[in-house]
Order: C-alpha cells, then sequence, then structure tokens
C-alpha cells in the first residue's frame, strides 16, 4: 500500500531494494530456538504486512509450537474469516489492525487504501471467530497525522466498544511534536533495553526505527540472538544513553521518540482503562484485561482497579 507516513515502504521505490528478501523457515527456527523459553513478544513481520507471505501460517505454527509469545500488526485488507479463524486457532497472543481513519477519504489519504469496509470487516472476522474465548487480545490502532486528527475521538469511541484495546500513536515524523518533545528532560530510549529488529539476513540494526538498515551491532546467523543485544555495539550505544552522551550516537541524535514508551500517567474512565506517554495512548477494555498477557502492567487484574486506582 505503501503508506505515505511509513518511515519503510513510504520511501523510494530505489529504497525497497535495500530490504527485499526473506529469511527462509529453516533460518527462522533457528531463531526461534534460541527464544524458546525466554520471556520475550515475537512480532512476525517488522514493517510488512504479514500475510501477504503466504506460507506466514508456517511460521507463526513454528512461533507457537515453541510456546513463543507471538504480536501481529496487519492492515486487515487480506483478512478473512479463514485467515481469522486459523489466527484464533494458532492462539497467536495479540493483533491489532491499522486503520487510522472513520472514512473513506481520509484513509485513502492516510494508508492510500479507500476500502474502510473491508477493513472493518477483518476486524470483526477477528472477533467473531474469537467468540467468549480470551486466548487472542485484539485491538486496533490510530496513526495521528494533522489529516486525521479531528477523527481522533470519534474512532476511540466507536472501536472501545468492540474490541479490547484502542492504540493510538502520533505518527514517527510528526513535525508538529518537535517543541513538545525538545521540551521535556531526555532519558536513555528504552528502545535500547527492549526491542530487537532482525533484517531478513540476520543483521541487526541499532533500533527498531532503522528499517532500512543503516545502522549495524551484528548479525543474528553469525552468532546469535545473545551474543547480538549483549555485543560491544549495543552496550556502547547503552553507556551514552545513560550517561547523557546522546550526541555520539549519530542514528540517535536528533531523536525524541524515546517518549513513545515513557508511560508517566493512566487513569480510569467508566470502564476504561487509560495509559499515556508523550506520544501514545492505550484504550484498555477493563472486562477485557485478561487478554493482556504480556508487557508492563500486565499484572493489573480487572479486581486490583475496583477502587479506581492505578499507579
Amino acid at each position: 500500500m505503501r503508506c505515505p507516513k511509513c518511515p519503510v515502504h513510504g520511501d523510494s521505490k530505489e529504497a525497497q531494494t535495500l530490504i527485499r528478501g526473506n529469511m527462509n523457515l529453516q533460518e527462522a527456527c533457528k531463531l526461534f530456538d534460541e527464544l524458546k523459553g525466554k520471556d520475550v513478544v515475537v512480532a512476525g513481520n517488522g514493517y510488512s504486512e504479514p500475510l501477504l507471505q503466504k506460507d506466514c501460517w508456517d511460521y507463526l505454527k513454528a512461533m507457537k509450537d515453541r510456546g513463543l509469545a507471538v504480536n501481529l500488526n496487519t492492515n486487515g485488507l487480506l483478512m478473512t474469516e479463514e485467515y481469522a479463524k486459523r489466527i484464533i486457532d494458532l492462539k497467536i497472543d495479540c493483533i491489532f489492525v491499522s486503520i487510522d481513519a472513520t472514512t473513506k477519504e481520509t484513509l485513502n489519504h492516510v494508508r492510500s487504501t479507500p476500502k474502510l469496509e473491508k477493513v472493518h470487516e477483518a476486524v470483526f472476522h477477528l472477533l467473531k471467530a474469537r467468540g467468549e474465548t480470551r486466548d487472542t487480545r485484539i485491538g486496533v490502532s490510530f496513526v495521528v497525522e494533522e489529516i486525521n486528527r479531528h477523527e481522533m475521538d470519534h474512532f476511540v469511541n466507536y472501536w472501545i466498544q468492540h474490541v479490547d484495546a484502542v492504540r493510538v500513536a502520533e505518527a514517527y515524523i510528526s513535525k508538529e511534536m518537535i517543541k513538545e518533545r525538545l521540551q521535556k528532560k531526555r532519558k536513555p530510549c528504552s528502545i535500547l533495553y527492549t526491542t530487537m529488529l532482525i533484517h531478513n539476513n540476520g543483521n541487526t540494526p541499532l533500533c527498531c526505527w532503522d528499517g532500512h538498515g543503516m545502522t549495524k551491532v551484528g548479525n543474528v546467523f553469525k552468532t546469535s540472538i545473545k551474543d547480538v543485544w549483549h555485543g560491544e555495539e549495543m552496550e556502547k550505544a547503552r553507556y551514552y544513553h545513560e550517561t547523557g552522551q546522546f550526541d555520539k550516537v549519530p542514528f540517535c541524535k536528533n531523536c525524541n521518540d524515546w517518549m513513545r514508551n515513557d508511560f508517566a500517567e493512566s487513569e480510569i474512565k467508566g470502564d476504561v482503562l487509560i495509559r499515556r506517554s508523550p506520544l501514545l495512548t492505550y484504550y484498555n477494555r477493563i472486562d477485557r484485561l485478561t487478554t493482556w498477557k504480556f508487557g508492563k502492567g500486565s499484572q493489573v487484574k480487572e479486581n486490583e482497579l475496583d477502587n479506581k486506582e492505578v499507579s
């Protein structure tokens, strides 16, 4: 779809040649084997639509056969009733459908397609397939840009009636947010401690926002995930962040996206638990918190919310 805001697919066609390729199943299973038994979540598609890969089911099954927690993001356009059932049957832990709009016209601007009804159908296919079970967390997401900001409240109010959670995020490249971001005292970026992006050839960039592989801290096929994660390049970047020497990490120098996961605010409004960072907000249905299986705050249970206070 080449969404204009996408830092990877929204670029020129020439740039696409840098990231084309496929990690074969045998290679992928080596990584899954290393992760087996670890407290990690695998997002199997990175910047691309997972359902475009016709054998994606083999990869997803391989992950779940090893007991890995799996999180998927989809644009919903290929989500049929059959696919929805397969996702639920595999007990994929979490899936979010990216929508970003409440009208066809806006959807066409922000996601290069007017097929709003089809995307809505994708969500309801998933909800129908899941039924009363709670093995899979189902949510929708809205990336805020100036062109769709006026639809945000309506989007949240509509979808929170149906799904387990609504995710609202400021666009990664958002000029109107720069001043606000720069006003906050910078902290070490949580991405360096929580997230690893692995390209199809095994190369590992410093940051998950480096979709084009401009940086490289190692290759998981030449060594291992553990060796790269604790490698010299990663530790050096963490040290510079911890000591406030952000300029010594060129990729991070002018980035203020470290605030995205700086969740400092939580509140309850009605039956919804709202968690906010300066760039990201989650609206969580309290009656479906049991689908929230991983991540900070996943220990929050329904009976702990009776006093309507959240730390």
